[in-house]
């Protein structure tokens, strides 16, 4: 269970506040957001489950860019900073933040992580959220765009199981689509069925990190979103 948020905590109570419970957050969030746009900066909460295939997305993200984008990262976990490592040897400066018990980032800490200037100079800043299907879609970063990873071994019912997170949503990566061969049963319709009930624009890209299949059109996405003005970017704005 998270002790930040409390989620899954019987002790918590619903009570009538005057303020916005996270309205800390999204004040710090603001922040961020006036600093990425500041500095052209277009950053993308990446989020999904353990398991997902996000490190996966932002090394081929690397491959495919090369050096025609510079890259940089936040990558939250419980413990370790094993993504973090992994995508400084793909070429991506990256700063962990290790949350302990948090299973979410929240704008503070990547606001702290930016102290470390790992994405001065960069074109896009992901941020690689602590793999959860719930807490993160509830906390705004500043980021441009939410992008969640959704593997085929998911299988197809998750964005009815866990509608918020799939509500903010501004695309879906469907991850691991080199493994169809050993899922003949995957429905791939019925995922879109999924998303068109739960996500305001429905936008699903399906790739895969290991052949490098769907990367190019990922890739054209996220250029295409450079391209816009930051208040045209999402396909819903941050939360009033």
């Amino acid at each position: 269970m998270c002790d930040v948020c409390g989620c899954g905590d019987s002790r918590i109570v619903a009570v009538d506040v005057h303020e916005r419970l996270l309205s800390t957050n999204d004040r710090t969030a603001a922040h961020n957001r006036a600093h990425f746009v500041e500095h052209g900066l277009v950053a993308i909460n990446l989020m999904g489950s353990p398991g997902a295939g996000k490190t996966a997305v932002l090394e081929a993200t690397a491959r495919a860019l090369g050096t025609t984008r510079r890259l940089a990262a936040i990558t939250g976990d419980l413990e370790t900073e094993r993504d973090a490592i992994r995508l400084r040897a793909a070429g991506i400066p990256a700063a962990a933040i290790t949350t302990g018990s948090a299973c979410h980032l929240d704008a503070e800490m990547v606001h702290h992580a930016l102290h470390d200037d790992v994405a001065h100079g960069a074109d896009y800043l992901f941020i690689e959220n602590v793999g959860n299907l719930v807490c993160p879609a509830i906390y705004d970063l500043g980021q441009a765009v939410n992008v969640v990873a959704l593997s085929v071994t998911e299988g197809e019912d998750k964005p009815l199981k866990y509608p918020v997170m799939f509500r903010k949503a501004d695309l879906v990566l469907l991850t691991k689509t080199d493994l169809l061969p050993a899922l003949p049963e995957f429905d791939r319709a019925a995922v879109e069925d999924a998303l068109a009930r739960v996500m305001p624009v429905p936008r699903m890209i399906a790739i895969s990190g290991r052949t490098g299949a769907g990367i190019n059109q990922w890739v054209g996405w996220i250029e295409d979103l450079r391209e816009r003005p930051p208040q045209a970017r999402a396909a819903h704005p941050p939360d009033d």
